[in-house]
């Protein structure tokens, strides 16, 4: 009779496991305030490491910032553990990605210079060690839930042979939620769903924010608490394509703006996964013992429903806009829980602070930029970090003001470079649109609205702000002080003394999905990468002794600066 009824007990909490509808948050509503009172233990065993990440989400744009999107589950997850304010990362999608998984700067990677796109025969340095590469060494299980955007050309370069034990997710850095299709230009369109190294075309039609939740509830389902897992769960929301289920739609609208409507639902949307995701640490035994790591890879882009109010620019710029990050960290393993961290922390310093946790180890050999700021996000000490270096990059469009003469005869002012000291923060060249947006709550603005918040003087190639007494950069100190300006210009020299080229190679014609049934994927052979790389050399030889450019060559530069000011306006 005993084991009859416990049979039947096992059989309803699998029947109920089977039918259970991931894909709908309102089933879980209050799992994760019922769970969250449960003590705080000593670990027996390195923590489980769940790295959530969303793609373009603004300053503005959660509701502890004052948001008018609602975002009650981030809110309560950052209430309860450390909120970071001075938190910082890269103002596109690859860069910030790479840095990450690297702990290094762009120009220690050769990806100081736009994004990866899919047609281009370039992926993250495969001679470095990646993050879950270091966590596996420590005995994790690894596992990529998303978007990846860090190459795919050749195998080499996919998730799955980068550290990762799983992949779920897209390759490319902007694909249709629902069709999972992206075209990289007119005619040049392909699939980009992959499930390890695999096309996953019978997934299609499932909105990729509520099918990555899904299956990290399901690499939670089945794995055994007793073995530390890294989840890295990288949601395409909330970048473009702008696209939300029905339902999400309805709460906002009686917003008048329709792209911020639209943005608003798949905020909310990711907020509803993310509190999937919490919920089911807990149902399976991991909460206790995770650390729950929440961050943006870069500024919201404001003309497509995000905002960054009241910081200075967008996405693509350096200004705190484009750079400064919405992040948190949430553990029972903190020792100050519930407040607000002022301490200076890079994207970058995820990576040692991470393998650090794992009870792994890093050293000077590694070469990371990236410190390990544990005891400054638990504890409250004071941060390690005390400088970052935003980037150096020297083939976006020099600055038509800029000069060597305006950098002291040390730096060239056109270049575009900006870096934080201290309390002070420089730039030079062309930082990017340099406006104060406001966020675009109505559905049309009057045309003087335009001219209200622009950069005041474009016939300018350095700034200098004291981001701690003015962390809108209203206030440009250059001219006041020229001795700080020639103090962190002496840093950026520093700094590209140690710099690898940048590898931003042409797209190659036999990327098309079409070679590849339809779909994105990797399509070079050994012998087209060492032709890619002879051809690199080759051009850089070139380069070297200033041949005169003939007249197929002026066009063919032409065109391929048009594409780039073209796509950058697109990233």
């Amino acid at each position: 009779m005993h084991a009859l009824t416990g049979f039947s007990l096992v059989s309803l909490l699998s029947f109920g496991y089977l039918s259970w509808d991931w894909t709908k948050p309102s089933l879980v509503a209050d799992g994760p305030t019922e769970a969250s009172e449960q003590p705080s233990v000593a670990p027996p065993q390195p923590p489980h490491i769940i790295f959530i990440l969303t793609d373009d989400q603004g300053y503005h744009d959660v509701g502890y910032h004052g948001s008018d999107i609602e975002t009650p589950t981030l809110d309560r997850l950052a209430a309860e553990g450390v909120k970071l304010e001075n938190y910082y990362i890269q103002p596109i999608c690859t860069p910030s990605r790479s840095q990450l998984l690297t702990g290094r700067y762009q120009i220690h990677t050769g990806l100081q210079h736009s994004i990866i796109r899919p047609r281009q025969p370039n992926c993250l340095p495969l001679d470095q060690v990646t993050l879950p590469q270091k966590l596996q060494e420590a005995g994790y299980s690894t596992h990529m839930v998303g978007k990846w955007h860090l190459g795919f050309y050749r195998k080499e370069c996919l998730p799955t042979r980068r550290g990762f034990d799983t992949f779920l997710g897209s390759l490319t850095g902007n694909v249709d939620y629902y069709t999972y299709d992206n075209c990289d230009g007119p005619g040049v369109c392909g699939f980009d769903l992959h499930e390890g190294e695999n096309v996953a075309w019978g997934l299609s039609g499932q909105y990729s924010t509520m099918l990555y939740a899904q299956r990290v509830s399901h690499i939670l389902a089945s794995h055994s608490p007793r073995q530390p897992l890294f989840l890295y769960v990288a949601f395409q929301a909330v970048h473009t394509p702008l696209q939300s289920p029905r339902e999400y739609l309805y709460r906002y609208r009686s917003m008048g703006n329709v792209a911020r409507r639209k943005y608003a639902a798949m905020v909310t949307c990711m907020d509803e996964a993310v509190r999937n995701i919490t919920w089911a640490l807990k149902r399976y035994g991991f909460y206790n013992n995770s650390v729950i790591i929440f961050s943006s890879d870069n500024g919201g882009q404001t003309f497509s429903g995000g905002s960054n109010w009241p910081l200075r620019g967008r996405k693509g710029t350096y200004w705190e806009g484009g750079v400064r990050g919405l992040g948190f960290v949430h553990s029972p393993l903190l020792k100050r829980k519930r407040r607000t961290s002022r301490a200076l922390v890079h994207i970058t310093d995820w990576y040692p602070t991470l393998v650090g946790l794992a009870g792994g180890t890093v050293s000077v050999a590694d070469g990371l930029d990236g410190y390990d700021v544990w005891p400054a996000i638990s504890e409250g000490r004071a941060s390690p970090r005390t400088e970052i270096l935003h980037n150096i990059d020297p083939l976006y469009n020099h600055a038509r003001h800029g000069s060597l003469e305006g950098g002291f005869g040390i730096w060239n002012t056109a270049v575009q470079a900006a870096i934080r000291v201290g309390e002070w923060k420089l730039l030079t060249g062309d930082p990017g649109y340099g406006d104060w947006i406001p966020p675009q709550t109505l559905a049309a603005f009057p045309g003087s609205w335009w001219n209200l918040e622009r950069m005041a003087s474009a016939r300018q190639a350095v700034w200098l702000f004291n981001i701690s007494a003015d962390p809108y950069e209203r206030e440009d100190l250059a001219g006041q002080r020229p001795d700080v300006v020639r103090a962190l210009l002496a840093r950026l020299v520093d700094y590209n003394r140690t710099a690898i080229p940048v590898r931003y190679p042409a797209e190659n014609p036999r990327a098309h999905p079409d070679f590849n049934g339809g779909a994105w994927g990797p399509w070079a052979s050994d012998e087209e990468e060492e032709e890619e790389e002879e051809e690199a050399r080759s051009r850089s030889l070139s380069r070297g002794r200033r041949k005169k450019k003939c007249k197929i060559c002026k066009l063919r530069s032409f065109f391929r600066k048009l594409n780039t000011r073209l796509m950058s306006h697109r990233i």
